[in-house]
């Protein structure tokens, strides 16, 4: 595990840009620091040990050095694959999975891909052939990032890195502010700075001669759906599967811990792994909070006879630590979850260096309430005509008050519009009204479009699985579970989202992923051996906080309002049209995410342009600016 920059060279770049920028991401890899440099490229890494702690450094070498790794991530099945490339001649000066992708691109090239379980991203650069490859794992749980601009070329795995280099010229990319309005981050390559680039998931590029070509290994597809399953069938095949994926996940040769909350997903993890050895899990929780779930998990670790330490935050931890996360983040992420991830990485990592978390169960095997809407829209859709769904949804668009309105209004929208996940904070409407320059609004609908066309004829709930799978849990769930558990320099494995995992999750049929009012059943029936009932059956709750009720207590509150009359409120948006929001929230109408979406992008732009400000919204950010 680890953190890596590179660059092609340019003849007036000082040869110290390579170390600064590696030092902007130190706390990916805390444990050592290393580099490589020719004529045409520069190479940086830092490094956290995880396995093989006396060996394994890079940039590493192939036998013949004339290609070069920078590697962050865990490959699962490296000793099969090593012992594959035994059998070809290739010969291994460690245990470290990083020698298997050296040696493993010298021997097929981009097929090796074909071949890896794991997380990861990594960068091999060509020095005969003058060109860099790099390759990011499945489903996008360790990020990599480019800047090309048509003169520069440079990567890494965080794009705060290219801030150090001369030749990067940070611009806000402002035509999609509507886009992270619509989805609080942006789902697609594209970022919040121009010519910044992230990787998508198992997507390769190659560049060479200056130019970047993209390419993809991977795409999770739902081809091959099998009607015939049944629930206790899947439930067993999920017990199978679970049971192999975490002792996979279980290599180290330093300790590793577990998140826990009261949940399914994260308590049947650590069940699993607690089968294998004892391991220690780490749970968060509110001080004098009813949103704390620290008694479910303390007596959850109990029972399966394992050791849970506990830990807790308040409101002055959440808002002052804003910024700082602002800054880690890259770009805004405005899910309320992530500050709670923050501590819950920082006081694991006290503790150890891995953990195991439960990201990934909702998407795959359907786990979120809002994936129930399916049936009731399906079945209107099959029985009332379009026209008249659309002349309905026009009857009582503009009446003020009619039960049922907004049913009628989205019956009369495709998926690809009504899905909750797109305008999942502002519609398009509600950004019009905030935006000082309504016109760089666009339909951010159309701009995640193509991803529904991709399962076009499956079933609505198939559909959103899809959506949330190359959206949501790449660019926001895994996402904030990379930055803030690197941040504090800790490894987070995620053994549910897994190539073989995702392979049996694709032939699922609706009536086993959900059935009737109770999602993911499948996996529900598989825990359920391995559980308490009352884990098992529990309701999702995702990762809860106070934070709605924090905005109406007035010294958070004045924080609020500073930010939302600020110069960079003023800038982007109109000011008395966030104040009203804010004012609505307090008296009563939860506005909290659109709350928090605005305020945090305030306080990212604050961070990462205070060259466009004249004053901060606190010295808070002042303490965090780049």
């Amino acid at each position: 595990m680890c953190g890596f920059v590179g660059y092609l060279n340019q003849t007036d770049v000082n040869s110290d840009v390579i170390k600064s920028m590696a030092d902007r991401i130190k706390h990916r890899g805390p444990d050592d620091e290393a580099y490589f440099q020719d004529e045409d490229a520069s190479l940086g890494f830092r490094r956290l040990s995880i396995i093989d702690l006396a060996h394994g450094k890079q940039p590493m070498l192939n036998s013949t050095k004339t290609k070069v790794l920078t590697f962050n991530g865990e490959i699962y099945n490296y000793k099969e694959i090593r012992e594959e490339l035994k059998k070809l001649g290739y010969n291994f000066q460690t245990d470290v999975d990083s020698e298997v992708l050296i040696h493993g691109y010298d021997a097929w090239g981009a097929d090796l891909l074909q071949k890896l379980r794991g997380m990861y991203a990594f960068v091999i650069y060509d020095t005969q052939k003058k060109e860099v490859f790099g390759a990011r794992d499945h489903f996008g749980i360790k990020p990599l990032y480019y800047y090309d601009d048509g003169e520069s070329f440079l990567w890494g795995s965080e794009s705060k890195a290219f801030l150090e280099h001369p030749k990067f010229h940070k611009e806000f990319n402002e035509k999609l502010l509507p886009i992270h309005l619509s989805f609080e981050f942006i789902p697609s390559k594209e970022t919040m700075f121009k010519n910044v680039y992230k990787l998508l998931p198992g997507t390769y590029f190659l560049h060479k001669d200056g130019k970047t070509e993209t390419h993809t290994y991977f795409k999770f597809n739902y081809d091959h759906i099998d009607e015939s399953q049944t629930i206790e069938g899947d439930a067993k095949k999920i017990r199978g599967i679970v049971k192999d994926s975490v002792k996979a996940h279980m290599i180290a040769d330093v300790e590793v811990g577990s998140f826990l909350s009261s949940g399914i997903d994260s308590s049947y993890v650590l069940a699993e792994a607690a089968k294998l050895k004892p391991i220690q899990s780490f749970s968060l929780g509110f001080n004098n909070s009813k949103y704390s779930e620290l008694s479910y998990s303390t007596e959850f670790a109990k029972e399966i006879h394992q050791q849970n330490t506990p830990l807790t935050m308040d409101g002055d931890d959440y808002f002052d630590i804003l910024p700082t996360i602002m800054y880690y983040m890259d770009e805004p992420l405005s899910n309320p979850s992530a500050m709670q991830l923050y501590y819950l990485s920082k006081g694991t990592r006290e503790h150890v260096k891995v953990a195991l978390s439960g990201e990934g169960a909702d998407e795959f095997f359907g786990g979120y309430n809002t994936y129930l809407e399916a049936f009731p829209f399906e079945r209107y859709q099959k029985w009332v005509p379009q026209f008249v769904r659309t002349g309905l949804a026009k009857l009582v668009q503009n009446l003020p008050r009619f039960h049922g309105k907004r049913f009628l209004v989205r019956g009369a929208e495709p998926l690809s519009e009504r899905y909750y996940r797109v305008n999942y904070v502002f519609d398009k409407h509600e950004r019009d009204e905030i935006l000082r320059d309504p016109s760089i609004n666009v339909d951010s609908g159309a701009y995640t479009k193509h991803i529904f066309d991709e399962v076009k004829g499956k079933d609505e709930m198939t559909q959103m699985q899809y959506f949330d799978i190359n959206t949501w849990l790449p660019f926001d769930i895994l996402h904030k579970a990379d930055r803030m558990s690197m941040c504090n320099s800790l490894e987070v494995r995620t053994p549910l989202v897994d190539k073989e995992v995702a392979k049996f999750a694709a032939t699922m049929p609706i009536k086993t992923r959900i059935h009737k009012e109770e999602t993911k059943i499948s996996l529900r029936t598989a825990a359920e051996s391995e559980l308490p009932e009352r884990v098992a059956k529990k309701e999702k709750m995702g990762f809860p906080s106070p934070i709605a009720s924090w905005i109406k207590e007035d010294k958070y509150r004045k924080r609020i309002e500073t930010a939302f009359n600020s110069d960079v409120a003023k800038r982007f948006f109109k000011p008395e049209a966030l104040m009203h929001i804010l004012h609505e929230h307090i008296n009563g109408k939860s506005s909290m995410q659109k709350i928090f979406t605005i305020y945090t992008f305030i306080l990212w732009y604050e961070v990462y342009f205070p060259e466009n400000t004249t004053a901060t919204t606190s010295k808070l950010v002042r303490r965090t600016q780049v």
